[in-house]
């Protein structure tokens, strides 16, 4: 199981595969974005977009749910997270595009009220199937400190 201790700053890392269907894009947005480009071709048409395209909170999601399930294949000690610092949605995201996601560990420290805590900035970026870029953001992660007694980093 990865701890704080087991986390290396600049390490990089790439996972995921997640196909992007018309049907989750209108599903989704029908409850959270019901903006008339994330629902209607006509509307879409007509916009910077050109083409129904998914909400960026959708975008966000499916990127959680790759984060989560290399989470479970790489078994994290991970607390949650206090937030996000930065987020950008650089290219619309179109049903039929397969996303992936990389993340590289930009910092890390100790928690100096709770020993048994750390925590990690890290930077994750969205591609899709043509290697661009549609989603970067900036996050902090709570992870378990393996030996909260050992002072230090």
């Amino acid at each position: 199981m990865l701890h704080y201790e087991d986390i290396v700053i600049g390490t990089k890392s790439s996972y995921g595969k997640y196909e992007v269907t018309r049907e989750e894009v209108i599903e989704f947005a029908s409850k959270y974005d019901p903006q008339p480009f994330h629902l209607d071709d006509e509307a879409a048409a007509q916009t910077y977009f050109g083409r129904l395209s998914a909400s960026g909170w959708h975008t966000g999601s499916m990127a959680m749910r790759m984060m989560v399930d290399n989470m479970k294949v790489n078994q994290q000690a991970g607390l949650g997270s206090p937030g996000i610092d930065e987020l950008r949605w650089l290219k619309p995201v179109y049903p039929g595009d397969t996303l992936r996601v990389e993340h590289e560990i930009l910092s890390k420290r100790r928690s100096k009220s709770r020993p048994e805590m750390g925590s990690f900035v890290g930077r994750t970026t969205v591609f899709n199937q043509n290697d661009v870029a549609v989603m970067t953001m900036v996050s902090t992660g709570l992870i378990r400190v393996r030996h909260p007694e050992v002072v230090g980093d």
